[in-house]
């Protein structure tokens, strides 16, 4: 196979990889956020342990870009495909790291319970999961337009964590007694914010790819 050929194929596989744990880390951020709702702290700890697991294949496929920039030496566009693949890993294992904090507070929670069931939460970890996805799907298909959609998603996330954090606030001002979970729940939604904020970087990569410039979206 062609020198060159042979480069497309392992940047090919390089996206699939990519592609592959954009998808875990979804998973990752349903299941933690699902653990929270439920109060399951067995489910919590499962998470947590399985989160090892999303660090090496990140480490992995960031070995892959590594050898396709030495042996390959790309240029252009090709160049910046990689250079933007290995920031999107990173992003990636730091939103696994988030999902798996929230885990973790469902099992420091074991035994409590919640006031009433979740709902902005959740709905932040909807939103959050899409953008990881769209901003995925942008990269393979370099569309830089479906990347700077997602800022719109990122301000939808924005407004669920000020509400969430007021009516945090109004219970623990109402109830003394709830102060330790209602921190708790406050900590699980800045991570949720964390993750939106990092699939914009995501969504920034994407369009560094396809322009060669370098947008500012979590402005």
């Amino acid at each position: 196979m062609p020198t060159r050929e042979a480069f497309h194929v392992q940047l090919a596989e390089l996206q699939q990889g990519i592609v592959s744990l954009a998808v875990q880390v979804k998973q990752v951020i349903s299941r933690s956020v699902g653990a929270l709702a439920a109060m399951d702290a067995d489910a919590g700890r499962e998470i947590v342990a399985g989160d090892r697991a999303i660090d090496d294949y990140e480490s992995e496929l960031e070995r892959a870009c590594l050898l396709l920039l030495v042996l390959q030496q790309p240029v252009a566009g090709d160049l910046r495909a990689i250079g933007a693949g290995l920031r999107i890993l990173i992003d990636l294992e730091r939103i696994a790291d988030h999902a798996a904090d929230i885990a973790r507070i469902a099992v420091r929670l074991e035994g409590e319970s919640l006031p009433g069931p979740l709902t902005d939460i959740p709905r932040m970890a909807e939103i959050a999961q899409d953008m990881v996805a769209r901003a995925v799907d942008a990269y393979v298909r370099r569309d830089a337009d479906a990347a700077r959609a997602l800022v719109a998603l990122d301000d939808d996330v924005d407004h669920l964590f000020s509400r969430v954090f007021r009516e945090l606030i109004a219970l623990m001002g109402q109830r003394p007694e709830a102060v330790r979970l209602g921190t708790h729940l406050l900590f699980a939604a800045s991570h949720l914010e964390r993750i939106a904020d990092h699939a914009t970087n995501l969504a920034e990569a994407v369009i560094y790819t396809v322009t060669g410039q370098r947008p500012e979206l979590n402005d």
